[in-house]
């Protein structure tokens, strides 16, 4: 442990100190990040807590922030069973994130003596440490569960009791591919059959570890309000109905577009000068941007058939492609036979880390096929960029079925159970979201939604808001009321 923080900076009954602990997948880092930034830039004391490897990873502080937002190193115990070096989900194959789990859970300890020793206002914790919530109320600190996933995926995953299998248990796989009875309203939210089967330890505990659904469930349980990844212009009547779920406030954070600082990324740095020289000879708009996120990897099979629909469909493509998930994945996936030979200066495959947001912020970038995590879709909806969807895990197939719904976006026809599909289908969905008359909805939607996923002005209103009720709680619980 280091960098300890000094006492809380609430004296003069204003300004808060505020420890973040998010899960160890940068799908919940980033915009764990980017709320510890917006409070930070309000001038209060944020500590940011996660293991050493991580923090180093994570994109660079402007300058007039780092007196305020720390970064507190805890180093992961080592477990016979997780690799050295694998601090996030994407470091490990799939199956074996259960791990990284277990080794988070051990954190326990480190963490309530921080706790004790930094005596913050607040602590903001993700669904992994659901036991932070009681710890932090034994010791006299209010706690936030913030849940980076949008209201209706959080709707439709239920109650506490639903979670914790209690009550309205979901026991079988097609239980899942409906809305539940607690949504009041028509909607299309759910898994299909594949998503679900794919997700399918998560919801049961197979994996060794506790079920996602009961540390979410504990998570909900034990703090006092929960912040959301969401806006009242987007959802209003999920935000409602999730109120009445869980019967505790629910205060939605805004859609945290992403904040570029990056100084390794400048415009001289030479890897994104190559991706620029390429991007900048590409027609305005043709270019479809394709990246997975940190989290999924496409089978061979999948590789296979995106590879090769990629190639069908004639348009210039920009691909981040994740050949395996760290030095534990044994599994190396690979392009077709003289695929890249036959694409060449119309696609650019890129293998390793790359600036996503610059990427997508380019006029030559048109469209994104992506796995529809909601960090991706909000960084494209900036920009205003169509989304063609594919997805893969966690609540990717909810996102989905609300971007279908609102025809935000595309999704790649598939089989309903095994989630396969065909370079054809690939071909088909890229241009006509891309070019063709019919895919114009999508185009034009992707425009008018960057006018809300953009909105700065909006964000700050929603970050306000947030801090109104951080700062009012800890006064009425100061008074004893």
């Amino acid at each position: 442990m280091e960098s300890i923080p000094p006492p809380s900076m609430t004296n003069d009954g204003s300004k808060l100190h505020i420890v973040i602990f998010p899960w160890l997948a940068f799908g919940h880092m980033i915009p764990f990040l980017e709320v510890a930034k917006l409070i930070a830039q309000k001038g209060h004391k944020v500590s940011f807590v996660s293991s050493p490897r991580n923090i180093d990873r994570l994109p660079k502080l402007p300058p007039n922030l780092t007196p305020l937002l720390n970064f507190v190193k805890f180093p992961l115990p080592t477990m016979d069973n997780l690799p050295e070096n694998a601090e996030a989900t994407t470091d490990l194959p799939y199956h074996e994130v259960k791990y990284l789990k277990i080794a988070y859970d051990l954190l326990q300890q480190p963490m309530t003596q921080f706790l004790q020793s930094s005596a913050p206002d607040w602590v903001i914790y993700d669904f992994a440490s659901y036991w932070l919530g009681p710890i932090a109320a034994e010791l006299g600190i209010s706690s936030l569960y913030f849940c980076i996933f949008i209201a209706a995926a959080m709707c439709y995953c239920g109650p506490v009791s639903s979670l914790m299998g209690t009550q309205d248990a979901r026991s079988k796989p097609e239980d899942f591919t409906v809305p539940p009875k607690w949504i009041p309203f028509k909607s299309t939210v759910a898994f299909r059959l594949f998503e679900i089967l794919r997700n399918l330890d998560d919801v049961t505990g197979d994996d060794e570890s506790i079920p996602v659904t009961y540390r979410s469930a504990a998570s909900i349980q034990g703090c006092d309000a929960v912040a959301l990844r969401s806006c009242y212009e987007f959802e209003p009547e999920w935000l409602k109905l999730l109120e009445e779920i869980y019967q505790k406030p629910v205060i939605p954070v805004g859609q945290l577009p992403t904040t570029l600082y990056n100084a390794c990324y400048d415009d001289e740095n030479d890897e994104w000068k190559g991706m620029k020289q390429w991007l900048d000879k590409q027609v305005k708009a043709s270019v479809v941007y394709v990246a997975f996120g940190s989290e999924a990897k496409p089978s061979q099979a999948e590789l296979t058939e995106i590879a090769l629909g990629l190639e069908l469909s004639g348009l210039p493509f920009f691909w981040i492609l994740r050949e395996r998930r760290g030095l534990a994945d044994t599994e190396l996936i690979e392009l077709p036979d003289g695929f890249e030979e036959r694409t060449k200066g119309r696609g650019m495959v890129w293998t390793s880390w790359a600036p996503q947001l610059k990427i997508l912020s380019h006029n030559s970038v048109g469209g994104f096929l992506t796995h529809s995590g909601w960090t991706s879709v909000v960084e494209a909806l900036q920009f205003e960029r169509a989304l063609i969807l594919l997805t893969f895990l966690a609540d990717q197939g909810l996102n989905a079925r609300v971007l279908e719904e609102k025809k935000m976006g595309y999704s790649i026809p598939r089989d309903e159970r095994d989630g396969s599909f065909t370079r054809d289908s690939v071909a088909d969905s890229l241009r006509m979201v891309m070019v063709e008359e019919k895919g114009k909805i999508y185009r034009d939607k992707a425009k008018e939604m960057s006018k809300l996923f953009g909105d700065r002005d909006k964000q700050d209103r929603y970050t306000n808001n947030l801090l109104d009720y951080l700062q009012t709680h800890r006064q009425r619980v100061k008074k004893g009321q």
